[in-house]
């Protein structure tokens, strides 16, 4: 009996496992595709914030989402994020700014700076595409999270493409590799709990 329930647990494991390396496949490929299309708005998700400055993940994001709306892939660009523990600016405050210094007419830009999430971040976003009658978005993240993402964006009822950025501060592979493991588990966490 003790046998026969190892050689199913074993076989539980290994059916574990493929699924993992399956999925973990699936999001690698999707973050290599660049959907980009013309579009209504572009929404940039939000990431950890210094201070006043993006981080340097954030930033990739922030510098995407400028070169698509000055490429005139769409007329508005959505910066999302909220206040961060022990900040006192939001991410997408930071956002804005770094996109007027950088050109972009502030009657271009529209913030929400109520989230914490992903999935809030999309909320937020689709609330602010709702009150401008914005109907489609372009949605820029890191490669390895475009995945989860364009799910919850789907999943909100959010007409969208996914434009993950072209460089990425997760370079090396052990990184990446921690990184993709991280969106292994929060994919399930949000099969499991919609967050």
């Amino acid at each position: 009996m003790r046998r026969h329930t190892k050689k199913i647990a074993f076989w539980l494991l290994c059916a574990v496992l493929t699924w993992c390396v399956v999925l973990g496949t699936i999001i690698w490929r999707y973050g290599n595709h660049d959907g980009v299309t013309q579009s209504d708005c572009i929404i940039v998700l939000g990431a950890a914030i210094e201070g006043t400055a993006a981080s340097p993940v954030f930033d990739e994001r922030i510098q995407h989402g400028i070169n698509l709306h000055k490429a005139g892939h769409a007329p508005k660009l959505v910066f999302t994020g909220g206040i961060g523990d022990g900040e006192d600016f939001s991410e997408s405050r930071v956002g804005q700014s770094i996109a007027i210094q950088q050109g972009v007419p502030a009657t271009d830009l529209l913030l929400e700076e109520k989230s914490r999430t992903t999935q809030q971040n999309l909320s937020e976003a689709r609330n602010l595409m709702k009150q401008h009658k914005i109907v489609s978005a372009v949605i820029v993240s890191d490669p390895l999270h475009m995945k989860r993402a364009m799910m919850m964006a789907e999943d909100l009822g959010i007409a969208a493409v996914p434009s993950p950025t072209p460089t990425s501060r997760y370079r090396s592979l052990r990184v990446k590799l921690g990184f993709l493991i991280r969106e292994v588990y929060f994919i399930h966490h949000y099969f499991i709990t919609g967050e």
